[in-house]
């Protein structure tokens, strides 16, 4: 960032919204709730600095008191908001164009994924536009330990939901369960590379290459695979490095109109 587009952020910056956007952050993260001094430490602001945005934020009914009032947690009004504004159909609107476009730019085919309930489930498959294509079927359940798609769901979440993931996840037809050391390990260096590449373990001649598509904290909110297959012919398709840079792009793009840019912590 230049200098000029620096001083151009701060001069529009909202400090009192960046406050009140942190506490929903951070009271996000506790399941027990947190007191108006916890609050304060975490945040590193002091007691009184809070009081107001907190008072605001129950009035709204975006954060609720315990019965005692001494403890202060996340409402469900954010959960409400999301379902005014389908969070799937958001999804989709944003990918299937930019998977159509991967799929005829790639000449390979290409599916999203998203977990739920600890399951893998297609939610858009698109085909490669040639004679030759590997594709799967939407609304299709796949394995986790056994796919791209659910390895780099996976690999992309906070340590306790990943723990949870594995946890939960109920094996599909011809999966074969990982040991949690496995599964550490294998997450752990999909998350280092950034992205899943390696020969599937469903079928023979198909290399999967995976993305996620994440969040503003860095968490996968969806998986864009490419059952890569390679032409031996004289026909040239673009290259392993080139389909998987292509991929990449797709799914910043995706990430970037449905979430907006990556989080960055507000500044005092």
């Amino acid at each position: 960032m230049t200098s000029d587009e620096s001083s151009e952020a701060t001069r529009y910056r909202a400090p009192a919204l960046d406050k009140g956007l942190d506490i929903l952050e951070l009271l996000a993260a506790s399941s027990m709730g947190l007191t108006q001094a916890e609050i304060a430490k975490g945040l590193g602001r002091g007691a009184n600095e809070i009081y107001r945005m907190l008072d605001t934020l129950v009035r709204r009914g975006y954060v609720t008191r315990t019965l005692d009032g001494d403890r202060y947690t996340l409402s469900l009004r954010l959960l409400v908001l999301a379902d005014i504004h389908p969070p799937r159909r958001r999804l989709l609107d944003a990918a299937e164009p930019r998977m159509r476009a991967f799929s005829a730019r790639a000449e390979q085919s290409i599916h999203l994924a998203v977990m739920e309930a600890s399951e893998v489930i297609i939610s858009a498959s698109f085909s490669a536009p040639g004679n030759w294509r590997m594709s799967l079927r939407v609304g299709s359940v796949i394995g986790l330990f056994n796919t791209g798609s659910g390895m780099v769901l996976a690999a992309f979440q906070r340590p306790d939901i990943r723990a949870r993931i594995f946890r939960d996840h109920r094996l599909v037809p011809g999966e074969s369960a990982l040991s949690e050391a496995d599964y550490e390990a294998r997450t752990a260096a999909i998350r280092a590379a950034g992205n899943m590449s390696g020969e599937s373990q469903t079928t023979v001649g198909v290399l999967n290459l995976s993305c996620p598509i994440l969040d503003p904290f860095g968490n996968a909110i969806a998986a864009l695979t490419c059952p890569y297959l390679r032409r031996i012919d004289s026909y040239a398709t673009p290259g392993r490095d080139q389909t998987l840079a292509l991929l990449r792009e797709a799914a910043d793009e995706i990430a970037r109109e449905v979430m907006g840019p990556p989080h960055e912590p507000a500044q005092s």
